[in-house]
């Protein structure tokens, strides 16, 4: 009997040292995010880097961006609602960005010509653009849960304070979460282990009117262009880049939905139904991060945001090393290239695969106040 129970003390801590150490190699990470739902990139991007058995996802940041913030919280709730991971902190960030406006937009186009997308502002998947406080109805269901009760700067800062030199920040939508942070503590990004960023466009080679007549213009950066410039001129200690470039040459097309479709996992069934054709923006930018093999081809750039108020308000700015202004640009890796096929075949095996369960101890956490 002795020898039973000491089997299955033994067998009980062996377990427990197993699942520590696990939690303690799993990449942490904090998705910065315009979470536009349901279905679409953003979500995508998120379902990605959840279902991975690599990460840790401390939190969802959410701001306005591709939609308004109070409809992206509710989708990113119910979408952790569907499934399983309600342990997984929701953030509410930004409504406005720093200084651009949808009213000064509007009297910048009368001068330079009206812009084909504006996210939040005259935007919206399946309702007609309504106010930034408004919820629309949900075709997902509306969310029982609730997002946390700090702001976005206050977690960004405070998880990094907590794993200094751990958290890596995704951050795939604009900037001004990250820029509040920054302004609430200088130290943010040097604490930070790594700033991943899905935003910026240099010369993309392509037909779609979007970018092919204004190849400096992206949403991501342009939306609020002062955060932006602030966030490209802050102390991080590696920043990788996702571009308009890279990313148009990636597609969710019908066969890939398909792929997806087949696997019955709550994941998988939610992008089958809400998926749509458009580029891989997020989803390339999440999955190079979890495998950098993908990436065939990069170089190092330094990148800014033009914040003066004229035509270029909120374009890509970029030099190669020694031609850059010197004013405290940041030096990024750009990518340029990637192996398609195994892009596509590990998008679809993280979108298709169980999503893990939440850590005990991470739950737990998570139903204090």
């Amino acid at each position: 009997m002795r020898f039973v129970l000491r089997w299955c003390v033994t067998v009980t801590l062996c377990g427990l040292c197993v699942a520590a150490l696990s939690a303690q190699t799993k990449r942490k990470v904090i998705i910065d995010q315009d979470c536009a739902g349901p279905g679409g990139t953003d979500m995508q991007a998120i379902l990605a880097l959840v279902n991975s058995p690599d990460t840790e996802v401390l939190g969802i940041t959410v701001l306005t961006g591709d939609a308004w913030r109070d409809e992206e919280v509710a989708h990113t709730l119910r979408l952790l609602e569907i499934i399983g991971r309600t342990d997984i902190p929701v953030v509410p960030g930004a409504v406005f960005p720093l200084v651009n406006s949808k009213e000064f937009i509007a009297k910048w186009e009368t001068l330079y010509g009206k812009l084909v997308y504006q996210g939040a502002w005259n935007f919206s998947r399946t309702h007609p653009v309504h106010g930034p406080y408004e919820i629309p109805p949900m075709p997902e269901g509306a969310p029982t849960t609730q997002p946390a009760t700090e702001t976005a700067a206050q977690f960004l800062v405070r998880m990094v304070r907590k794993y200094p030199h751990e958290v890596t920040i995704y951050a795939a939508g604009p900037m001004t979460n990250l820029a509040l942070a920054i302004a609430l503590d200088p130290q943010f990004p040097e604490l930070s282990k790594e700033l991943i960023v899905m935003g910026g466009s240099i010369n993309p080679q392509t037909n779609d009117p979007e970018f092919a007549l204004s190849p400096s213009h992206e949403f991501n950066f342009w939306m609020d262009p002062e955060a932006s410039h602030a966030v490209l001129h802050a102390k991080w200690p590696r920043v990788v880049v996702t571009t308009v470039d890279i990313s148009v040459k990636t597609r969710m097309e019908k066969e890939l939905i398909e792929q997806v479709r087949k696997s019955p996992e709550p994941a998988a069934q939610y992008v089958a139904k809400y998926a749509e054709a458009n580029y891989l923006w997020d989803e390339l930018a999440a999955v190079a991060w979890l495998d950098p093999s993908i990436i065939t081809k990069s170089r190092k750039l330094y990148l800014d945001v033009n914040t003066d108020k004229g035509a270029g308000y909120g374009n890509t700015l970029v030099w190669s090393a020694g031609h850059q202004p010197g004013l405290g640009e940041v030096l990024a890796e750009v990518q340029d290239d990637l192996d398609k096929a195994k892009f596509y075949k590990e998008y679809v095996e993280l979108l298709s695969r169980p999503t893990p369960r939440a850590p005990k101890a991470i739950g737990a956490a998570a139903a204090k106040p």
